[in-house]
């Protein structure tokens, strides 16, 4: 088999929480992550030329070369003995939404390089490729909820894991600035990191109660700045927390996506229908 696929699902901050900015720039987080079962899908093709080609109902927002094209070069210049190929993302998230997308996308496409190469794969450093490409990858890389801290390359097992919820993503299509996470985190003003800091444990749940009072005491530290520089997504967040039967809303990451955190798939299908036909320009 020449042709693997891998699915890149959209990655849900259910918290984040900014602990403060080290000395070089970056912020050291905690943040409880999820992945749904809406994403993208990566397609490597090892018998084709390496390159990448996008499809997908979200082509179009996707200029110049994108995260997997540094993916491909990265693992060329470092993993001289890995087999590559041709690349084809469909893209099917929005593009800069706060639920990760690019970085979904490099982590199915180095899951797909992995599997593509077999035994040759075995003791490459794909957790070092991740860290390389992004603070977003190496979890994305994992695709499963984790507890994350550090710069995002901190990764840990959420005891027992996540109880099962339903949600609903919306984002409300709006023009978003190529530097928006840079701006959120401007915004935000985080102060440096204490000389005393140590990352908390990984949290336990016993049911979704327990998640629910856990995400509702953390919260998104990123939520005021990054509805500062996309105004759009107050209201998506007060159209999600106004729908019938809802249990929590939230912005993911630095925005604009928010999602909704509901009881059932019944109550969650009932308020997507109802955005999707109250908001028909914002993705649902």
């Amino acid at each position: 088999m020449t042709s693997i696929r891998e699915f890149a699902p959209a990655k849900i901050n259910l918290t984040l929480e900014v602990a403060g900015r080290r000395g070089d720039g970056l912020h050291l987080i905690e943040s409880l992550v999820a992945f749904a079962d809406v994403g993208d899908v990566v397609t490597l093709d090892t018998e084709g030329a390496p390159g990448v080609r996008v499809a997908g109902p979200m082509a179009s927002a996707l200029a110049g070369p994108n995260i997997l094209s540094r993916a491909l070069t990265l693992i060329a210049e470092r993993a001289l003995q890995l087999v590559l190929g041709s690349v084809t993302l469909e893209k099917h998230l929005p593009v800069a939404a706060g639920i990760g997308g690019g970085s979904a996308d490099a982590g199915a496409l180095l899951r797909a390089v992995r599997r593509a190469n077999g035994p040759a794969s075995d003791g490459v450093d794909w957790q070092g490729f991740a860290r390389a490409l992004g603070a977003d990858v190496p979890v994305c890389l994992e695709s499963r909820p984790l507890w994350m801290t550090g710069i995002g390359d901190a990764l840990a097992e959420i005891p027992g894991g996540l109880p099962p919820f339903h949600a609903v993503l919306v984002n409300p299509m709006a023009a978003v600035p190529a530097d928006k996470t840079a701006r959120v985190f401007r915004a935000l003003g985080a102060r440096p990191v204490r000389a005393d800091y140590a990352a908390p444990a990984a949290p336990d749940f016993a049911d979704r109660n327990a998640l629910l009072a856990f995400m509702r005491a953390r919260g998104n530290a990123l939520a005021r700045a990054a509805e500062a520089v996309v105004p759009e997504t107050v209201a998506v967040r007060e159209a999600l927390a106004a729908l019938p039967g809802i249990d929590y809303a939230a912005v993911s990451g630095a925005g604009p996506t928010c999602f909704g955190i509901f009881p059932s798939r019944e109550v969650a299908e009932a308020g997507r229908a109802r955005l999707a036909a109250a908001h028909p320009a914002w993705w649902v």
